[in-house]
């Protein structure tokens, strides 16, 4: 087995003992492990954090494959939270990992606050888990970093960091902020989304066949299908990890670039 001194010397070179032993004594949790999670689970192993939950419902499916890390001929039809936890482990033995396959509302949601992580990533791609999801960790003062669309997008110069009450040309971002502003619930907290115009009308495909025929747990509502590139879904998912990187070793001048 490699070292973890060997492991993560870049790291420590580059920002520290310091901030190497704060990434350790982190505790991130992941909430949706699709074509964006998928990619910013890796970024947050890869760094070295300590401990990390991720949380999804659903299976791999044959149409994941042109998107979405664990998407794998070798793992169709398995749980992503599981393959997830077995890529972490893969990547960093010493890491603590908790994979959760379920469906996130306001019950689940809440249940994450009775062992609370240091700071959550949700990729969530659905509106009312998203917007749950959100409500419970904003309430409850955790740090959190909100992905948005990033379906349909083909630029990767376009994509930003901002707060959310910012976040504008995203129809997921507009729907999102409408019922959190309902709840009361404060858009004070980052999102990394797009500034790339959307075709209109939008290119719209039925749901996916395997995806359904997959899906072992009945949550969630069928959707369009939208199409979407690896290179700008992974862009989504590693900028969330670096912000989330850059937030546990305590920088606290994080600023926009929208």
């Amino acid at each position: 087995m490699t070292d973890n001194t060997d492991r993560f010397r870049r790291i420590e070179l580059m920002l520290g003992k310091e901030a190497c032993q704060r990434l350790r004594d982190s505790f991130v949790m992941v909430v949706g492990l699709g074509a964006v999670g998928s990619y910013a689970v890796e970024g947050l192993a890869r760094a070295g954090i300590g401990r990390i939950r991720v949380v999804d419902f659903d299976v791999v499916a044959p149409s994941n494959i042109n998107r979405q890390l664990y998407a794998l001929e070798s793992t169709i039809g398995r749980p992503k939270a599981e393959v997830a936890a077995e890529r972490i482990g893969d990547i960093n033995p010493g890491c603590r990992v908790e994979a959760l396959r379920e469906f996130v509302d306001a019950e689940t949601a809440a249940g994450y606050l009775a062992d609370p992580p240091d700071l959550v990533i949700d990729c969530i791609d659905s509106v009312n888990p998203k917007v749950q999801l959100l409500t419970v960790m904003r309430t409850a003062n955790v740090p959190i970093i909100s992905c948005l669309g990033a379906a349909l997008r083909t630029d990767p110069t376009l994509i930003r960091i901002g707060p959310m009450e910012d976040a504008h040309g995203c129809p997921l971002g507009s729907r999102v902020r409408k019922f959190l502003r309902r709840r009361g619930v404060p858009l004070d907290f980052p999102c990394v989304y797009s500034q790339e115009p959307l075709p209109n009308p939008l290119p719209v495909a039925p749901p996916c066949a395997d995806a359904s025929e997959a899906r072992t747990v009945d949550r969630g509502l069928q959707r369009n299908t939208l199409g979407s590139l690896p290179t700008i879904t992974g862009i989504f998912g590693l900028t969330a990890a670096n912000l989330a990187i850059r937030m546990c070793i305590g920088e606290t001048n994080v600023e926009s670039n929208g």
